[in-house]
């Protein structure tokens, strides 16, 4: 009985979830995506919730596009339909019928298979969407959309749709392969072992990429083996170097060891949340003479501590889901390398932290030449620190996340003016 419930109230909020997403957005249509696999247990009440919407929005008003790997043997040189069929076969037992498949190959699929996938998977033959492996991630909506999947879409949901206008992303795609330039970027990380845990920094990167017609190189580099003794041979090939999010002390003296190289040697570099953090201490500790500067974070002996819990986190002990999160305004400061990059006296960016720089030290960094210039609205939160471009051609850190609002087509400024410094120092 406790389990039925608890998986009720799961189901529920799940679809709530969904309910407000179409109502927030107001859009004619909502694409919900299901990730894993449909016989994980992990999926299934994701797999009953829409399955409950189905029955009340109406069949006409839901669609069911179900995406499953179509394997290639190359040794008997045929494609295998068992696992679709599997995998079609545990949707109609939870009660779904998938509407579409869109079937990923790595070889083109012959008129045979997707006959006998429509056939075995009770779906019309034109509802069986070959979706090829492609070159670039960013020319699978153009393989889509010539195969057919939007018109089949709107048809089963009975929209009546104007021919799509690509011509951007058709531009965007031109420009991706035409990029003749490139540049190594270091990350510097306690997470590097997992790249995708900064899968929105390299998707940032690249989209500036994009938009500069450069090739960007990551360099992973885990800041536990970052040392005083090694430090240039790991970092003398690179023409810019970021220093993104993270927690705990592990690897905090190698990002702090980091950010000391690039600013002396000024090499390009950005700093990320905990980024902008490590860049303050290091700048404390190094140009303002407070030696044993430090984070509250990770450090409760020091008394110099110039990054501290932000006043409102002071006393919070239930830690999940009660950080700074979402996305807060920044009043940029005017004639500044930021404020050129953004061009605008405002911003909104998204955050996600409990720590902030001390303003008891506001004073002693800039009077040492650290440029404060990015605060809230109200001045008391720091939000974004750089260096004079007269003493550094590129080196800012922010408290934000920009990597969260970079996209293919609208590069975000703060990587666009990374890569372009980087440029500067690399292969033109």
């Amino acid at each position: 009985m406790r389990i039925r419930t608890w998986r009720k109230r799961t189901t529920d909020a799940i679809k709530e979830f969904i309910y407000a997403g179409a109502e927030n957005s107001q859009a004619d249509v909502l694409i919900v995506e299901i990730g894993g696999t449909t016989g994980d247990i992990e999926s299934q009440p994701f797999l009953e919730a829409i399955r409950q919407i189905s029955l009340e929005v109406g069949k006409n008003n839901c669609l069911f596009i179900h995406v499953t790997l179509v394997p290639y043997l190359p040794w008997s040189g045929e494609h295998k339909t068992k696992p679709t069929q599997h995998s079609v076969k545990n949707l109609l037992a939870m009660g779904i019928s998938p509407d579409i498949i869109v079937a990923r190959a790595d070889q083109p699929l012959g008129a045979g298979i997707k006959t006998k996938i429509s056939l075995h998977c009770n779906v019309k033959p034109d509802c069986v969407i070959e979706n090829l492996t492609a070159q670039c991630l960013y020319e699978v909506p153009l393989v889509l959309q010539q195969k057919g999947l939007d018109r089949v879409a709107a048809r089963e949901l009975g929209l009546d749709l104007p021919e799509p206008d690509l011509a951007e992303w058709k531009q965007m795609l031109a420009k991706i392969k035409a990029r003749e330039k490139q540049v190594s970027i270091a990350i510097v990380g306690k997470y590097v072992g997992l790249h995708d845990a900064y899968l929105s920094i390299v998707e940032g990167l690249n989209h500036a990429g994009f938009d500069t017609g450069t090739k960007v190189n990551i360099r992973w580099l885990d800041s536990e083996d970052v040392t005083e003794r090694n430090v240039r041979e790991l970092l003398n090939q690179v023409n810019a170097i970021i220093v993104p999010y993270g927690f705990g002390h592990r690897g905090i003296e190698g990002k702090i060891i980091t950010c000391r190289y690039a600013r002396e040697n000024k090499i390009p570099f950005l700093g990320i949340c905990l980024g902008l953090q490590v860049a303050v201490i290091e700048f404390a500790r190094n140009v303002a003479a407070i030696r044993d500067a430090s984070s509250g974070e990770f450090d409760w002996v020091s008394d110099n501590l110039v990054i501290n819990t932000m006043p409102e986190q002071v006393g919070v002990t239930q830690k999940g889901g009660t950080m700074r999160l979402g996305a807060y305004p920044c009043k940029i400061q005017p004639g500044t390398l930021l404020h050129s990059l953004y061009g605008t006296d405002e911003i909104k960016e998204r955050h996600r932290h409990r720590y902030e720089v001390n303003n008891h030290y506001r004073g002693l960094l800039t009077e040492n030449g650290l440029c404060i210039c990015g605060t809230s609205p109200d001045g008391r939160l720091v939000e974004a620190v750089e260096l004079p471009q007269n003493i550094h051609p590129f080196y800012i850190g922010v408290q934000f996340h920009p990597e969260f609002l970079s996209r293919p087509n609208r590069p975000h400024p703060l990587f666009v003016g990374l890569v372009r410094a980087a440029l500067k120092e690399g292969v033109q």
